[in-house]
């Protein structure tokens, strides 16, 4: 990748713009950034200064200046009238992503997309890459570390043949280029992100860009029992080898019979190995297990790994047990089919606390799964829109997550459960879902 005194823009700091930054000062382009923080509100001018990065703010006057290239972060909207007139300009616009793909070597990328359980199925899979190839194995991307750290950290852009195991959100997948994964799949597809993409279509259509470079030699994983996955890879369809997995029934290629996850008719793994619980990690196993197999990693690495994993952070993790009543933390609920997922997994007694930023999504389906519910507390910049959809005048309305947290203490007797899933992302109080959950962990631990 040639960029030697070319002038590049980077729309946006936070992590992975400053990753990028690192990725083109060694590449040795000109950096501009565009920032909506004002110049003296930035946290890191020493980290732009020690590389020669000029700060800009944000006016329509950026955008009309001359740029061979643009970096533009995942979370700033790609539909605002700065990034349209610069495709109007016919100015690339790619991701961090994109771009630590073009400057590295050769790699062997293993994609997660979808809208629920990508954080776990991508650490299971680099689990067992890890198991498998030790320190060529590398978890990075949507889950917290930009893939361009990687490849400064790895020496990527010296080395080759490198396992990656990458958690790609449609943020990630809209400004792709040459993007190719080894491996990859969409793990499902439910409401979300209809703020940002503007229509459901817009956000199902750009999952299908995970596999729109791939050729014969990769594998797409499809998953059979999602109506929506094969209505979208119908629509745009797979160029590359296919293999199709259920925890339905066994007429997929990869299944689970007999107490094993078969892949391609072959015994790989008894599931009685697995230790996350759910209907939902079962179907994260097998995804994991098939993604693994499809880069030539062994049964017996396979087993060990799956073995050993007892999940994630954020995901209906548990924090404490107190007087009887037990805290789970799954700030990762972030949509509300994963909120759905969640209330699957207790029978009775709980106190589940939503909000946060509002997305506009219906509360329907969530509605119909109340059942185990005690009460609903709803906080944040749309709890009382949330509580008000799904309980009415039953459910308790506050401001932020602490008070939340009070009063469903208020509440909460021997064997309930004090449940955070949110449904909704957490931009309105928080950074990212990651603060809102250790927050929520810190509150329950100082109770």
């Amino acid at each position: 990748m040639d960029l030697k005194n070319k002038k590049v823009l980077v729309i946006g700091l936070a992590r992975s713009g400053k990753a990028a930054i690192k990725v083109l000062d060694l590449l040795g382009a000109e950096i501009t950034l565009s920032d909506s923080k004002k110049i003296e509100n930035q946290d890191d001018l020493d980290f732009l200064a020690s590389h020669s990065v000029e700060i800009t703010d944000q006016s329509m006057e950026v955008f009309e200046r001359d740029f061979d290239l643009v970096i533009k972060n995942p979370g700033v909207p790609f539909r605002t009238p700065m990034i349209r007139r610069l495709e109007e300009r016919n100015i690339p616009i790619i991701t961090e992503i994109e771009l630590a793909f073009q400057a590295a070597k050769p790699q062997h990328y293993i994609a997660v997309t979808g809208t629920n359980g990508k954080t776990t199925t991508t650490t299971l899979v680099y689990n067992i890459l890890a198991e498998a190839f030790g320190d060529k194995a590398h978890l990075c991307g949507n889950i917290g570390t930009p893939l361009c750290d990687i490849v400064i950290d790895a020496g990527l852009m010296e080395n080759e043949g490198h396992y990656i195991a990458l958690e790609i959100s449609n943020f990630q997948l809209i400004n792709i280029d040459r993007f190719r994964p080894d491996a990859a799949v969409i793990i499902n597809l439910t409401p979300d992100h209809v703020d940002f993409m503007g229509s459901l279509d817009a956000y199902y259509k750009s999952k299908t860009e995970v596999y729109r470079n791939m050729t014969d030699s990769d594998v797409f994983i499809l998953n059979s029992d999602d109506t929506l996955v094969k209505e979208y890879t119908d629509r745009y369809p797979v160029k590359c080898s296919v293999q199709s997995f259920s925890i339905e029934n066994d007429d997929a290629d990869n299944y689970i019979k007999d107490g094993y996850i078969c892949i391609k008719g072959e015994k790989v793994l008894p599931v009685e190995c697995v230790r996350i619980v759910g209907k939902h990690n079962l179907q994260n196993v097998i995804i994991a297990v098939s993604l693994a197999k499809a880069v030539g990693v062994s049964n017996e690495i396979i087993s060990k790994a799956v073995s050993a994993f007892t999940g994630v952070e954020h995901r209906i993790e548990f924090v404490r047990e107190i007087n009887g009543v037990k805290y789970y933390n799954d700030s990762k609920g972030t949509n509300t089919d994963a909120t759905i997922t969640a209330l699957k997994a207790f029978d009775k007694g709980v106190i589940l606390l939503v909000g946060g930023f509002e997305k506009g999504l219906a509360m329907d389906e969530v509605k119909k799964n109340l059942g185990c519910v005690k009460k609903v507390i709803g906080f944040g910049a749309c709890g009382k829109r949330l509580v008000d959809d799904l309980v009415g005048s039953d459910g308790i309305v506050v401001t932020t997550l602490d008070e939340a947290l009070d009063e469903a203490n208020k509440i909460a007797k021997t064997g309930d459960t004090v449940l955070l899933s949110p449904t909704t992302s957490s931009f309105d109080q928080y950074t990212c879902f990651e603060e809102r959950g250790e927050h929520f962990k810190k509150l329950v631990n100082s109770i």
